[in-house]
């Protein structure tokens, strides 16, 4: 018998060469039915498919490269994972690369990135106060990129982020009705896109609410355990806030350590809302009342958008924007504290 290629079992199936190539990937856009009917004539024939061969050809590394400020960070954890899903439906496989919010290093890796190792990128990016010009040098060379949760505005290209505003103005309000009336914003960089928005959602719910706003109560934080934990027990002590609203889930951290420390009571003394999507929140004590971003949703769908540029060919500098929606859990660390006497 003359031996099988890709090509004689599309033709023995009246199929596509690429539809029996995302078969053998296991792509989710080829129904069950289609992949019990080539497996089984594959078999049949004796074909086995050649995935080494079949990159060469392409000139495909099937791997697509992560890059994240930081992994400790659970939202981040759950957005890889999101991502890794997605890729393994698609034959590929996922590279992560952790900048620790250094912007030379999210510059080294991207371009490290363009010589082949991986057939493009998801990225939250690392450095908006700096020329993100580096981007555009590529040119038609650069790699198919998609932005999640941080993004550089000026940059064009496929992103998925959340509706942080909107998050932020519903964050600040709770607090406000559950009796704040001096609310403490807790940053770590508060010229990223990301925390410019969450802080207008806050100043702008300050003011619907008639109370006004003192940008001392804007703590500006870093990405420091050490550093933060006097940054924040400072602003405590001097501020005197009744609530807290914190930009990131590690800030959450820094403040219950820092209230464990001043035997401060959450939320008798000090009411705390942040982002997070961490899992284990409910067990807090007090449990966290959070604005949660569905992450791993964030992670499929940033490659998704990928994945339109490298299998149907899209335009890879198209603006193409997707936007999720958070939501508010309410728990005990913004629960209705007795009156002092």
């Amino acid at each position: 018998m003359d031996s099988i290629n890709i090509k004689k079992l599309a033709e023995a199936l009246n199929f596509s060469t690429s539809t029996i190539s995302r078969a053998f990937r296991d792509n989710s856009d080829i129904s069950a039915a289609t992949k019990s009917l080539i497996l089984e004539k594959a078999k049949e024939l004796n074909y086995q498919p050649n995935h080494y061969a079949s990159n060469l050809r392409e000139q495909k590394s099937k791997t697509i490269a992560v890059i994240v400020p930081e992994l400790a960070n659970n939202y981040f954890s759950q957005a890889i994972h999101g991502i890794e899903r997605v890729a393994r439906e698609n034959g590929y496989h996922i590279l992560i690369y952790v900048t620790d919010d250094n912007y030379d290093k999210e510059v080294n890796f991207i371009r490290h990135l363009h010589n082949g190792r991986a057939d493009g990128i998801i990225m939250s990016v690392s450095g908006e106060a700096n020329d993100h010009n580096y981007l555009n040098k590529f040119g038609a060379k650069r790699l198919p990129l998609v932005f999640f949760d941080r993004i550089y505005e000026d940059i064009k290209t496929p992103r998925v982020i959340t509706n942080d505003y909107n998050s932020s103005f519903l964050a600040t309000e709770h607090l406000i009705e559950q009796g704040c009336k001096r609310i403490g914003y807790l940053v770590v960089n508060k010229t990223l896109s990301i925390g410019k928005t969450r802080m207008q959602g806050y100043i702008d719910a300050l003011a619907k609410h008639n109370i006004n706003f003192e940008e001392q109560l804007i703590v500006d934080c870093s990405n420091s355990y050490e550093e933060n934990s006097t940054i924040i027990k400072d602003a405590l002590t001097q501020l005197k806030p009744d609530g807290v609203f914190t930009s990131v889930e590690r800030l959450a951290f820094a403040t219950y350590y820092a209230c464990y420390d001043l035997h401060l009571s959450i939320p008798d003394d000090l009411k705390v809302i942040s982002f997070s999507s961490l899992e284990i929140a409910p067990l807090l004590n007090p449990s966290l009342t959070t604005i949660t971003q569905p992450a791993a949703e964030i992670g499929e769908e940033a490659a998704k958008l990928l994945f339109k540029i490298l299998d149907d060919n899209q335009d890879k500098n198209v603006f193409n924007e997707v936007i999720l929606q958070s939501k508010i859990v309410v728990r005990n660390s913004t629960s209705d504290s007795p009156e002092k006497p």
